[in-house]
Formats: C-alpha cells, sequence, structure tokens
C-alpha cells in the first residue's frame, strides 16, 4: 500500500505473474467512529490464446448456393475484435450478399464466380494485449453451370441424359439464427444487437419491426447492410417481440425474436450521511430497484447487522434503519448491499451523533460586488449540530429579513435577486442552535452598470476613404473599464491603419479586406457590454470581361458580357461603346445602355463599319473602368441610308446663291465613293433642276443668280453602291443688296415731356430686296428751349422688328428740342434715310437744386445759398423753401414754407432761436409742379449773455413765438410735433470719409423710437456685413477704423422694422498720407506769444488784486456790465440760466461753468443744446463758408480732435472763448 493512502499497488514489472494477484479485492476504512468498505474489485489477468490447429477442407459451391466460413475465435479476456482479409492484409470487401455476422462468421447469401479464392483468412485482435491471432485460410472454389455440365458430360456415355441445372432463383431463407423463433437477454443501459441474415437469389432485403409498437426514435440504428438491429440504452420499455424479414421477387421469410431486458441493481434513494445531535431521531433509507427486484442488506461498520454490536436506538425495517434518541456512542458507518444474479450496489453512510455550537466558514467582512438590476449572493457557509437556524439582518441594529425580495437557501445563503443602489450596506448573518449563536458580516456594493451610450453605427464609406466608429461609455466611477474592439469576432489586424482611441474606432485608407463586422467591447471586473456595426466597403465596379460577339448579321450583332465584381454597390447600367477602327481609329463613340441585370444585348450596325465593342459598368460610386475590346466586326457596304440634315440656301452677294449642308459621318457613308448631288431650280418658274455632283464637301456656290430670288433646292448622297433615298427640298434664297426707298409719311406725336410716338408707312416688300428686318429710329437732342445753348449731336437708334409701322421713344428730356428719321433694314444692311422730322417737348419738373449751403450761422439768422438744378426741364418759376426746428428729444417743431423768386440764389433767414437745429427741405418749381427737394441741417449759435432768452413752453422746448417777426416767412403750425409717415422709410444716406473714418448720415421716416445700426463692408467682397449699433435715435454715425485707400459699401437699417434697410451707398477713404500738422507747441513764434500771454496775465491779476484791495471795480467789469456780451456771461451751477457779475460775487472764485475751456471745445454740462451735441467732437464745426458739417450726434463727451483739423478756420464761438 502507498504511505498515508488506501491505494494498493500491484506491480509485476521486477518479475512474478499477473494469475497469483487474480481475485476479488475490497478496501476497508476505519477509525474510532467506525468502518468504511468499498465495493468489490475483481482482478483478472487478460489472455489472448493460439487458435487450436484443424484441418480445413475447401468449399466447392455451385453458384447461387449460400456458405458461410466460420471463424470460430479462441476465447480470450477480454473478447477479441474478429475481421476477414487476404493474404494481402486486404479487407474482404463486404455487401448485403457478403458480410460478416456478430459471432465472426462470413455469411454468403449467394456465391458467384468471382468469389473464388484460396485466401479467407479470419483475423483475431485482442486489444488488451495488443496481440493480432490468424485462423488458417480457407479456400473457396465456385463451380459455374457451364464448366459443370462440360465435366458430367465427358465422364457419362452418350446414352445418359444427365444434366446440371442452370442456375435458379430462390426464395429466402435465413442462415442465422435459425428456426422461427429466438429469444435475447439483455441488461438495462447496455446496447441491444439483434442479427438476422438470409440466403437467397437475387439477395434478400432485411426489414425490422416491433410487434405491438414502434422502434424507439432516436435510439434505433441499422448495421452491416440492415442486417443487424442496434438499439442503444435500453430499458425495460424495450422488452418485446422484433422481427426481422427477409425478401425478394420470391418471397420472404421471418424470425421473432423475444427480447427480455433484466436490470442489475440501480438506486433509487441512496443512503445519506447523517449528522444528528444527541436526543435526535433520524432514518437511513436504502431503496433500488432491478430486473429480478435486488435484495437488501444491511452492515454496520463493515459486520452485517445481525451479528454486529446492539445499539438500543436503531431499528432496521427492511431497506430503512430507523434511529431515535440517538446518544454519541450512536456514530457508526453503515452499509447498504442491494443485489441480484445481474450485479450489486453497495453504498457507505455515515451516521455521527455530535453536539457542536454554531460556526460560520465564510470570511469576515467579505466584499461582495454586483451590478444593479442582477442578483447578488451573499454567503453563509455554516456548521453546527444540532443544525443552526439562519438569520439575516441589514446594517448594525436593522431587522431581520423577510419578504418576497429575499430569498434565503438551505445553505445559508443570502439572494437579492434584484440588487438596487438602496441594497449597498452591510449585511449580517446570524447562526444559532441550543448550544450557541455566532454571526458574521459581510459588505454589498451594487455598482452602475456599464453602458455604451453611443453605439456604432453601419457605415458604408468607399474604397480608400477612411471612416470611425464611436463608442461612448457610461460606467460606475469605481470600475476601471477596459475597451477592445474586434473585427468578425477576432482580434483587430496588426496595421497601423486602424487608430484605436479613446471612443472610437478610425480606419484610414479603408480596403476591401476592411469589410465586415466591428464589435466594440467593454469590460470590467463585474461586467461585460458590447455593441457591433457592420462595415460595407464599396467601389466603383470592376470592369467587366469575356466580352463575346454572337448571331452576326449584316445589320446586327449580340454583344454578351461577363460582369466584374460590383464591390459592394449593386451595378445599376451597363453602357456600351463602339469603335470605328475603318474611319475614327482610337475614337470610342456611345452605343447604348442596358439595366445592370442585363450581360446580353443586340446591337444595330451601320453598313461598312469595322466595329470593336466595349462594356463599362457603372453603379452608385461611379463608372468601371472600360471593358477589353471585342473582337473587330467589319459589316458590308451598301447604299446611303440617309441625305446630308440642315440644307440651306442663302446668298452671299446680290448675284449668287450659296448652298451649305452638314456632312455625313464616316460610317454614315455605308461605302466608299462618298459623294453628294446638288440640285436647284428658282421657284415658281417653270425651270428644270440643274444637278451636279461634288466630292465629300459641306458648301457648293451657284453664281449668276437673280438678287434675293427663292430658290428649290435639295442635296443627295451617294457612294460606289449607289444613291440614298430621294431627298425633301427646302426653300433658299440667293443674295440680298440694300433696301431701295426710305419710309415715307412720318409722323410724331408727343405723349408727354420724356416720351413720343412716331409712325411711317411701310415701304413696299419688292423695294426690300432681301428679308425684312425691321426699321430702325435715329433720334437726337437738337438743343434745350430752357438754355438756348447747342452742344455736341449724340445720335439714338431704337430698333423695331418685323413690319411694325410705329414705335416710342423714351427717355427723352423735357422742354427740349429734337430731330429724327426712319429707315428700313434687311439682311444686307440699313435703306435710305427719310426727311428728318422734327419736334418739341414739353416742360417736365425740375430735377433738384444742384446744392444747398448754409452759412454765416448767429443766434438768430442762417445764411442759405443753392445753385440751379442741373435739369431745369423748362421755366423756372420758383424755388419753395421749408424748414422746422428740432428739440433735443428729436421732436420736430412747425414747418415753415418760404417762396422765393426763381432769379434769387440766397437768402438771409432772421429771427432765428438761438442754438437750434433746423432742418431745410429745398426744391425748385416750373408751371408744371415741383421738383424732387434736397435737405440740409444747420444750427445757429449759443446765446450766452442771456438777451432774447424765450419762455420755453412745457415739454415742447422752444417758444411759441418763432418767427413772429418775420416778413418773409408764415408759421404752418405753432406747436411741435413728431412726424409719423404712413410707411418707414431710410433715405438721402450720404457719406464723408477722411483716410480712417467716415462720417454716415441718413434720413428716416417712420414709427417713434427706433433704434437704428449701420452696416458696412469692403465693396466687391463677400464677406458678412459689419454692424454697428447706433446709440438713441441719432440720424448720423462715425465709421472708425477705416483702412486708407479702400472703397466700401454700407446701408442703414432700423431694428424691430421687419429688417428694412435703405438703399447701399459706396465710398472710399483717403489715401493713406504724411500728417501735415505742424506742432506748434514747438513752434517759437508760439512759445513767445504764450510768454507775452502769460506776462499780461499776471499783470492783470496784479491789477486786479489792487482794485479788491481798494474794494471797487476793475474797469473790465465795468465794460462787462455796460455791453453784457453774451459771449462771457456766466452760468448758474443750480438751474443753468444765465447770470451776471455782481459786487456780492467778487470775492468768490469763478465758477464751474461761467467760462467755455480753452481747448475750444463747449462742455455738456454748460448747455444741453450746445453744439457738441450735434457732432462727432471737433467735426462738431463749421467750414472755412461757415456751413455746417458735422453729423447729428447724441455723444455726451467731445471725441478727440483729427490731426488734420488744425488747419480749419475756428467757429466763431471758438474764436471768442480761446482768449477767455
Amino acid at each position: 500500500m502507498k504511505p498515508n493512502s488506501g491505494t494498493l499497488v500491484i506491480n509485476i514489472m521486477n518479475g512474478g505473474k499477473a494469475e497469483a494477484y487474480e481475485g476479488v479485492y475490497q478496501c476497508t476504512a476505519r477509525n474510532e467512529r467506525g468502518a468504511a468498505i468499498s465495493n468489490n474489485i475483481v482482478i483478472r489477468p487478460s489472455r489472448s490464446p493460439l487458435w487450436t490447429k484443424e484441418k480445413l477442407e475447401p468449399n466447392q459451391v455451385r453458384e447461387g448456393d449460400s456458405l458461410v466460413l466460420h471463424c470460430r475465435p479462441p476465447v480470450g479476456l477480454p473478447p477479441p475484435i474478429i475481421f476477414w482479409m487476404d493474404n494481402a492484409f486486404q479487407r474482404l470487401p463486404q455487401s448485403e450478399r457478403v458480410s460478416q455476422g456478430l459471432n465472426g462468421d462470413l455469411y454468403f447469401s449467394n456465391v458467384q464466380p468471382e468469389d473464388t479464392r484460396e485466401d479467407y483468412i479470419c483475423y483475431a485482435r485482442f486489444n488488451h494485449t495488443q496481440t493480432i491471432q490468424q485462423k488458417q485460410p480457407i479456400s473457396v472454389k465456385v463451380f459455374s453451370m457451364d464448366s459443370l455440365n462440360d465435366t458430367i458430360a465427358a465422364n457419362l456415355s452418350d446414352t445418359d441424359i444427365y444434366g446440371a441445372k442452370p442456375v435458379t432463383e430462390r426464395q429466402p431463407v435465413l442462415l442465422t439464427p435459425t428456426g422461427s423463433t429466438s429469444t435475447k437477454v439483455e441488461l438495462r443501459g447496455n446496447v441491444l444487437l439483434l442479427e438476422c441474415i438470409a440466403a437467397g437469389l437475387p439477395t434478400p432485403v432485411i426489414r425490422w419491426i416491433k410487434e405491438g409498437g414502434e422502434l424507439p426514435a432516436n435510439r434505433t440504428f441499422f448495421e452491416n447492410f440492415k442486417k443487424t438491429l442496434k438499439i442503444i440504452d435500453v430499458s425495460e420499455a424495450d422488452s418485446g417481440n422484433y422481427k426481422c424479414i427477409a425478401r425478394n421477387i420470391l418471397g420472404s421469410a421471418h424470425h421473432v425474436i423475444s427480447v427480455t431486458v433484466k436490470a442489475a441493481p440501480y438506486w433509487i434513494t441512496a443512503p445519506r450521511n447523517l449528522v444528528l445531535s444527541p436526543g435526535e431521531d433520524g432514518t437511513l433509507i436504502c431503496r433500488a430497484n432491478g430486473n429480478p427486484k435486488p435484495n437488501i442488506s444491511w452492515l454496520a461498520n463493515g459486520v452485517p447487522i445481525a451479528i454486529a454490536p446492539e445499539d438500543p436506538s436503531r431499528k432496521v425495517d427492511g431497506d430503512t434503519i430507523i434511529f431515535s434518541h440517538v446518544q454519541e456512542r450512536s456514530s457508526a458507518v453503515y452499509q447498504c448491499n442491494a443485489s441480484n444474479e445481474y450485479g450489486y450496489l453497495l453504498a457507505n453512510a455515515f451516521v455521527n451523533v455530535l453536539a457542536e455550537p454554531p460556526r460560520i466558514l465564510t470570511s469576515a467582512n467579505k466584499l461582495y460586488q454586483v451590478i444593479s438590476d442582477s442578483p447578488a449572493l451573499l454567503d453563509c457557509a455554516y456548521f453546527g449540530s444540532p443544525k443552526p437556524e439562519i438569520e439575516w439582518f441589514k446594517g448594525v441594529k436593522g431587522s431581520i429579513l423577510r419578504g418576497n425580495e429575499y430569498i434565503f437557501h438551505d445553505n445559508g445563503t443570502l439572494e437579492i435577486p434584484v440588487a438596487q443602489k438602496d441594497s449597498t450596506g452591510t449585511y449580517t448573518c446570524v447562526a444559532r442552535n441550543e448550544l450557541g449563536k455566532i454571526q458574521n458580516e459581510v459588505q454589498l456594493e451594487v455598482k452602475d452598470p456599464t453602458m455604451i451610450i453611443k453605439q456604432p453605427e453601419y457605415k458604408v464609406v468607399q474604397r480608400y476613404g477612411h471612416v470611425s466608429f464611436e463608442c461612448i461609455i457610461k460606467h460606475d466611477s469605481t470600475l476601471l473599464p477596459t475597451v477592445i474592439w474586434l473585427k468578425d469576432n477576432d482580434e483587430l489586424p496588426d496595421d497601423e491603419r486602424f487608430l484605436v482611441g479613446k471612443d472610437n474606432l478610425t480606419i484610414m485608407n479603408v480596403t476591401d479586406r476592411d469589410d465586415g463586422t466591428y464589435t466594440c467591447i467593454v469590460n470590467t471586473t463585474l461586467d461585460s457590454v458590447s455593441a457591433s456595426a457592420v462595415l460595407t466597403v464599396v467601389a466603383r465596379p470592376n470592369p467587366p470581361f469575356d466580352l463575346e460577339l454572337t448571331g452576326q448579321l449584316e445589320r446586327s450583332v449580340e454583344l454578351s458580357w461577363i460582369p466584374g465584381d460590383e464591390n459592394n454597390s449593386p451595378i445599376t447600367n451597363f453602357v456600351i461603346e463602339y469603335e470605328d477602327g475603318l474611319h475614327e481609329p482610337g475614337v470610342w463613340h456611345y452605343q447604348t445602355e442596358v439595366p445592370g441585370t442585363q450581360t446580353t444585348v443586340q446591337l444595330k450596325l451601320s453598313p461598312y463599319v469595322n466595329y470593336s465593342f466595349r462594356v463599362i459598368a457603372v453603379n452608385e460610386i461611379g463608372r468601371s473602368q472600360p471593358s477589353e475590346p471585342s473582337e473587330q466586326y467589319l459589316t458590308k457596304s451598301a447604299n446611303p441610308d440617309e441625305n446630308p440634315s440642315n440644307v440651306q440656301g442663302i446668298g452671299s452677294e446680290p448675284d449668287n446663291l450659296v448652298i451649305t449642308w452638314e456632312s455625313l459621318k464616316g460610317f454614315q457613308s455605308n461605302g466608299p465613293g462618298l459623294q453628294y448631288k446638288v440640285s436647284w431650280r428658282q421657284k415658281d418658274v417653270d425651270d428644270e433642276w440643274t444637278s451636279v455632283i461634288v466630292a465629300n464637301v459641306s458648301k457648293y456656290i451657284v453664281s449668276g443668280t437673280p438678287t434675293f430670288v427663292p430658290y428649290e433646292i435639295k442635296v443627295q448622297a451617294l457612294n460606289d453602291l449607289g444613291y440614298a433615298p430621294e431627298p425633301s427640298e427646302v426653300i433658299g434664297h440667293s443674295g440680298e443688296d440694300l433696301p431701295m426707298v426710305a419710309p415715307g409719311n412720318v409722323q410724331v406725336h408727343v405723349v408727354n415731356s420724356t416720351l413720343a410716338k412716331v409712325h411711317w408707312d411701310p415701304v413696299p416688300l419688292k423695294t426690300v430686296r432681301g428679308h425684312l428686318q425691321g426699321y430702325k429710329v435715329y433720334y437726337w437732342k437738337v438743343q434745350s428751349l430752357s438754355r438756348r445753348s447747342r452742344r455736341h449731336v449724340e445720335k439714338k437708334i431704337l430698333t423695331f422688328r418685323g413690319n411694325k409701322t410705329f414705335g416710342m421713344l423714351p427717355g427723352l428730356e423735357p422742354y427740349s428740342s429734337y430731330k429724327l428719321n426712319v429707315r428700313v433694314v434687311n439682311g444686307k444692311g440699313e435703306g435710305p434715310a427719310s426727311p428728318d422730322k422734327v419736334f418739341k417737348t414739353p416742360e417736365g419738373v425740375p430735377s433738384s437744386p444742384s446744392f444747398l449751403k448754409i452759412t454765416n450761422p448767429t443766434l438768430d439768422s442762417l445764411t442759405l445759398e443753392w445753385g440751379s438744378p442741373t435739369h431745369p426741364n423748362g421755366v423756372l418759376t420758383s424755388y419753395i423753401l421749408k424748414f422746422q426746428p428740432i428739440n433735443n428729444t428729436h421732436e420736430l417743431g412747425p414747418l415753415v414754407e418760404i417762396r422765393i423768386p426763381a432769379n434769387e440764389s440766397s437768402l438771409i433767414l432772421k429771427n432765428l432761436n438761438y442754438s437750434t437745429r433746423y432742418k431745410f427741405y429745398f426744391n425748385a418749381q416750373t408751371s408744371v409742379g415741383s421738383g424732387s427737394q434736397i435737405t440740409e441741417e444747420a444750427v445757429t449759435i449759443m446765446d450766452e449773455a442771456g438777451i432774447l432768452r424765450p419762455a420755453v413752453g412745457a415739454g415742447k422746448g422752444y417758444s411759441e413765438t418763432l418767427f413772429a417777426t418775420s416778413p418773409v416767412m408764415h408759421t404752418v403750425r405753432p406747436t411741435f410735433y413728431k412726424v409719423q409717415p404712413l410707411y418707414p422709410r431710410i433715405r438721402n444716406v450720404t457719406t464723408a470719409a477722411a483716410e480712417t473714418y467716415a462720417n454716415i448720415s441718413w434720413e428716416y421716416e417712420g414709427p417713434d423710437h427706433a433704434n437704428f445700426y449701420v452696416e458696412y463692408g469692403v465693396a466687391g467682397s463677400k464677406e458678412d456685413w459689419k454692424k454697428e449699433i447706433v446709440n438713441g435715435s441719432r440720424s448720423f454715425f462715425v465709421l472708425k477704423g477705416l483702412t486708407p485707400g479702400t472703397a466700401y459699401k454700407v446701408r442703414v437699417g432700423a431694428e424691430g422694422l421687419s429688417g428694412f434697410r435703405s438703399s447701399e451707398d459706396v465710398f472710399e477713404t483717403g489715401p493713406a498720407m504724411a500728417s501735415r500738422q505742424v506742432d506748434i507747441a514747438t513752434q517759437g513764434w508760439f512759445i513767445g506769444l504764450m510768454c507775452a500771454v502769460a506776462l499780461l496775465i499776471l499783470i492783470l491779476l496784479i491789477v486786479c488784486f489792487i482794485r479788491r484791495n481798494k474794494g471797487g471795480k476793475y474797469p473790465v467789469k465795468e465794460k462787462e456790465d455796460a455791453h453784457a456780451d453774451p459771449e462771457i456771461q456766466p452760468m448758474k451751477e443750480d438751474d443753468g440760466t444765465f447770470g451776471e457779475y455782481s459786487d456780492a460775487e467778487d470775492h468768490k472764485p469763478l465758477k464751474k461753468g461761467s467760462r467755455t475751456p480753452s481747448d475750444r471745445t463747449v462742455k455738456k454740462e454748460d448747455s444741453d443744446d450746445s453744439l457738441v451735441d450735434y457732432g462727432e467732437g471737433v467735426n462738431g464745426q463749421f467750414n472755412e463758408d461757415g456751413s455746417f458739417i458735422g453729423q447729428y450726434s447724441g455723444k455726451k463727451e467731445k471725441e478727440p480732435a483729427e490731426g488734420n483739423e488744425s488747419s480749419e478756420a475756428p467757429s466763431p464761438v471758438n474764436a471768442m472763448n480761446s482768449f477767455v
């Protein structure tokens, strides 16, 4: 025996005989608790005995008879495997006629002459000993009927009439088993083999049936050409009568095998170990079945229970042992033996009487991690006697777990079928019995499931493109996921084209091999998810191949081909092209196309063409490369099928006719020697056709024709084989000449000041001498009736197509004298002109005045100068001037209208309000009406002396007595109002540009409180417009940061008015140049001047100091009091009204708003209506002629002065302030 083991080793390698150890062995294991025994183990040595020697006689058999060659192998252990071979160790062929039986014999249902041989050898292979035994060869000789009759005839006299009968057919006879019935016994669970082999001629066919039932499905097999019925894993239900039937054309034979299935003992309930605590009851059950029914016997510690030591706590009742009030001495190992004639069963069962307090075998604080919504199994492996009760708690002070949401297994495991996030926590397992109690805690963590929130999607990509599959995941923050990409459930190819990113897989330069299914697998320690997508690589189809021409006829041929690979994009159609190797070698022409499902086409052919064809496949991706050209096919020559097209006859000179046509293509000639027969005759004249045959050209000139007469023309094709069909006739004309006469009776009707209608009589058609194309009217302005000044005559031409006799002359200038004439036009040119006709246009409304300038602003007056209209369009009768004030809330005041004589060019408006902005509307009038107006704005200067200060109306901002003293004005309405036009309108957008900025102004008519914006961009550029928001409702804006010398486009819009915008205006900034400004701070004269001024101021301060100390007024003060100069009057800080110097104020410092600063600006705090409010910084100035060039602005602070503004003349306000 092996040490520390129950294994018994028998080694006969060093000598000894196996037979010495033959016998039955049994193992017994024993300790103080009892003894257990094993099943009987039978040891038998393997045997492979030799064949007994026997004398074998040759088998002589008549053809058609049956034959059995017996093997009778020696009995070995285990039984040998039998097979038949010849001397060359080749297995003998077997069939329905010749086969080996289960006993190893070789059966011949009928012998044939080819069965004759002397080396039928039976072999027995003993696998355990790895030996093969051989029987002596058996000889078989088959006699045919013919040879047998010859032998008999040679040995008998002529008087004998005996002869062997020929081979006759026989009905089946069973060779094995013999008789009509037999029996077969098989054990349950084994394989049942039933055999029937029959003799007969022809060879019988075997069929099996079960009487009174069906052969068991899925367990029935037929072997050895259906001569053997095989049923595996048999049971008692397979018992019954099985019939084999052998049948041929002469009849049948059958045999019934009665099968009985017996059974060695098998367990129904095997005894199991029993753990009892002292005083408990229990049972051991040993139940087995078999056929015949097995006998049950009990052993205790390997000894039959009848002779074993008595135990008052046990009682044997057949197959059951009953234990009552056991004690610790009742512990023992019991054996149950179930046996019948076919075998036995033996099982050990340990009855252990034990008193043990509970023990929990699961490790403490074990951590369990599961995914949400999946089951959680918390182990609590325990041991104890009596069997402990298991309870589960959640948390430290939780209550016992009960209910359907938990499953409690017998082994102590707690199952949570669907764990949620709130299932996380500590769980306590408590095991208790009457001997004690123990508990153990385990931890459960429920994690968020891993999800693929953006799965890869099906992709179709063209070859050599690139594609990307996304795989965006969401996972529990405490789990570390790993992402793996697979292609067709295998690893990605080791190719640098495959780029695996954090959330995607990108494949560059996709090829056909990349086609397949790509799977994204995300793994964590607790779960795994995956998603797949298919990549389909498409490309242009491969070119068709194997082109074949069949069915060649004179005018048709059938072309077939094999399509190339469509590359995952179905072929939609095939394009067939042809090459004419005779006329245009190397040039391929379109022939036809067919659907993608078609691979043959019948092609129409033309004569005298050497055809080659090729096929192009087309799919959604594109066209394939052309296929290889087909074989060439030259069609026979024939007469032309068609004549030239587009035949025309047009003369190039008055005495010729040029006949032209489109020549036939090379393959249209249908044969060699292509020529044309050109025929013509004058129409409507009884003339014969004149014909000429010309070479393959496209033009023929007929000379000596009358001028512009119609001709009938036809051109016919011909070749060496004959003419084309008769051509159709066309009408042409010989050459044209200039028209002979001018239109007569020309009349002009003036419709209005800019439109006239002219009439004329048509010329006779015969004088046109060509195709009448229409009439031309030449007209020109002779002079303007208002200016009496002649200028360069510019003639205008209007053409009226066809045979019209009138026309309209638009775009005339009013109050002008015009001349016109009319000429007829044909294809050759113009005819003579009609006599000039003089007409005059009436007066119209004038254009706007050429300019309007407002100069010399004072406290209460403005000077207006204007230029006459560029186009007065009549005699001017007067000018109309309208104007109205604008207050600081952008409201319009009363509208005043003045009519001015036409000979005036300037006007001084008096009695205006000081420091007030006015808007002017100016237009000219003729007797017809008013022309378009021009607008300007200007501001009167500020009153600083407190003189003529008007009373301001509540909320109005202006005096009600406006212009009350003006003898040439009248007020339309004395109160202010806001203009409410019928529709919003932005017009008169004007620009004044410098190098890097531009001043944009506009006029607006529409709803109040409109928010404006200015859009601008480089002219001609496709870039988006830049947008600037205008503060408040001002009607001007300064664009800054512009590029010098650049053309810009600009437009103005109003927000909230459905995107209403003005028309575009274009301006150009000035070229960049060096600043001409001179820094006067560095000039000597300026430094000297400043020194003198400083000295003067110092002297004045000293004088003032002396005079103040004396308590009197100094002369300057007296002068100010006497003259009350408005420019030097101080303003009170509290209400902004004008004050004056007084003795009480002599001792106070100067007030904050009493003077304008020395930087030549007017502070906002000095006046709400100062000039600064209406201009962009120093731009709010007057130019040299005194007109206002600033723009209306809402800015509260002064903008920095531009560098070139020092050269401008200062305004009156600045001039006075400069020395304060």
